[in-house]
């Protein structure tokens, strides 16, 4: 008895409570769903699309109404609910389900089969889930490896296309790599401080058992992360899979993927790894951390704004664009590493996560006029494919103008808000570093208006050498559009009281039972 009551005791611990996780455990019932669903029942057009939407607005729901407005954890400190989870478990389920929506004019083209698609987008929603609810290192790096083990099969889900294959093949193999140097750095992050909970390691940052370790383990965090946010020298992957994938899970990586990384990222190096007064260990981890990633931050920028000028190839294109705003919201992500007060930071890192939001509704709505106009197997994707169609299609003309406004950053979009947001709390930080930072960021918006605008000039000022009839936009795809064009407005003009809701209660957590 003795032996079963030892057994059984930790489930009974009430800081072991279920219902912490339940968002995450929503997704990945509703992807088992899916999946028996698909291997039993008769296969009808459009029924694991319905259940994949209700799963996922059943799991935003009750991971709102977990939110009690104070930072607790559960699970012994390893799963964090706060507003930093919130936040970007928002934009991952918002992502998935556009994603699923933009995914319905490819998957009838393409004849992909529908369930398993659907499935292997929760399961990676789940992992995304996780990657920013993980207050530990393990969890982390459980939720990576789930997002990126699904991301590599639907990258290669066009199984006769040798570019999907291509593409699915060179993102195993260079994915595995960084999973490698970011589990040795946490290796070495738990030899150093003997812990891997962010909560922990930030109470022993002043006094490491192995500074050298420390730092090492950092840097190589800083090098798994990288790749995983495709920030510059560990982007090289990322022109080939965008274009080589299929769109819709192009989109998927550009905006998910890249959301859930830097939950992670954020959390690990602001609220693990803070500034402690007096502490020489810790100082020198600080300054190492944020001088790289402001020379990370700048070659981003400028690497991925220059090579989009000389793309032929929308996708291409949009893959490099994708890269310098990795590069914008590394701004913010610098600012809140060094601002001087709790309430700075906490601004900062919302500014990083309401970026995130912003570049997420106007990236899809892009993709999504990208999938419709492709056709199979991606074959209109060149930029000499949009000769002339604002004549031919002015509706699907002007609204993808109008992403590409957004992402250029013009004043009253989304995306306007979004830098301004995020260059703020670096210039306040009063750091000259962080001011050189935000004046390259600068520069590099002012080169993105070529290659943005040259899109908008091809599409309305030049003439097609070819016929072209303008493709029905199905109802999920215009239900997609209109959402994308009201966030991409709504966040533009009315963004304060969604910055302030992000802004509010992004604290460091402390271990308490969640309630």
């Amino acid at each position: 008895m003795d032996t079963l009551f030892l057994q059984i005791q930790p489930l009974l611990n009430p800081n072991v409570d279920v219902r912490a996780i339940l968002p995450e455990t929503i997704v990945a019932v509703t992807g088992i769903l899916v999946m028996l669903y698909d291997s039993f029942a008769p296969r009808q057009r459009g029924v694991t699309t319905a259940i994949s939407i209700i799963g996922l607005a059943i799991s935003a729901y009750v991971l709102i109404s977990m939110w009690t407005g104070t930072p607790q954890t559960s699970w012994n400190g390893m799963i964090a609910n706060d507003n930093l989870r919130m936040s970007f478990s928002i934009v991952a389920l918002l992502t998935t389900a556009v994603t699923i929506l933009i995914s319905s004019v490819w998957v009838e083209r393409e004849k992909v089969p529908e369930g398993e698609y659907h499935a292997l987008l929760l399961f990676a929603t789940f992992g995304m889930m996780f990657m920013a609810s993980g207050n530990d290192l393990v969890i982390m790096f459980l939720g990576l490896e789930t997002l990126s083990i699904a991301t590599y099969v639907m990258a290669g889900l066009r199984k006769s296309d040798l570019k999907s294959n291509e593409s699915a093949m060179k993102y195993f193999i260079l994915g595995s790599f960084a999973s490698a140097f970011l589990l040795y750095g946490m290796a070495l992050i738990y030899g150093a401080t003997g812990a891997t909970n962010i909560t922990e390691i930030a109470a022993k940052i002043a006094d490491p058992n192995f500074p050298a370790l420390l730092l090492i383990g950092g840097a190589m965090l800083i090098i798994g992360f990288g790749f995983k946010v495709a920030t510059v020298p560990f982007h090289v992957w990322t022109p080939d899979v965008y274009e080589g994938a299929p769109t819709p899970v192009t989109a998927f990586m550009a905006v998910g993927s890249k959301s859930a990384a830097f939950a992670s990222f954020l959390r690990v190096f602001v609220l693990g790894f803070p500034l402690v007064a007096g502490a020489q260990a810790s100082a020198y981890l600080h300054d190492a951390w944020i001088t790289g990633l402001a020379v990370m931050g700048m070659l981003t920028i400028l690497v991925g704004n220059v090579a989009a000028i000389v793309q032929d190839n929308v996708k291409r294109m949009l893959a490099y664009s994708s890269i310098a705003h990795a590069g914008y919201a590394l701004v913010g992500f610098i600012g809140a590493g060094v601002a001087k007060t709790p309430e700075a930071r906490d601004a900062a890192i919302a500014s990083v996560a309401f970026y995130m939001l912003t570049y997420a509704v106007t990236n899809l709505g892009a993709f999504a006029i990208v999938t419709l106009l492709g056709q199979k197997n991606d074959r209109r994707t060149d930029f000499s494919d949009y000769n002339g169609i604002g004549f031919k299609s002015p509706v699907l003309a002007f609204t993808l103008a109008l992403f590409m406004l957004s992402l250029f950053g013009l004043p009253l979009t989304a995306g306007f808000m979004g830098k301004v947001l995020v260059f703020r709390p670096a210039l306040e930080a009063g750091n000259p570093l962080l001011t050189v930072v935000v004046v390259v960021a600068v520069l590099g918006s002012a080169i993105s208006a070529y290659y943005y605008l040259r899109l908008i000039v091809v599409m309305f000022f030049r003439e097609r050498t070819t016929d072209w009839l303008a493709p029905k936009i199905p109802v999920a795809l215009g239900a997609v559009l209109l959402i994308t064009i009201f966030g991409v407005l709504y966040f533009g003009i009315f963004s304060d009281g969604v910055i302030e809701k992000f802004s509010k209660t992004i604290k460091p957590v402390k271990t308490a039972q969640v309630k």
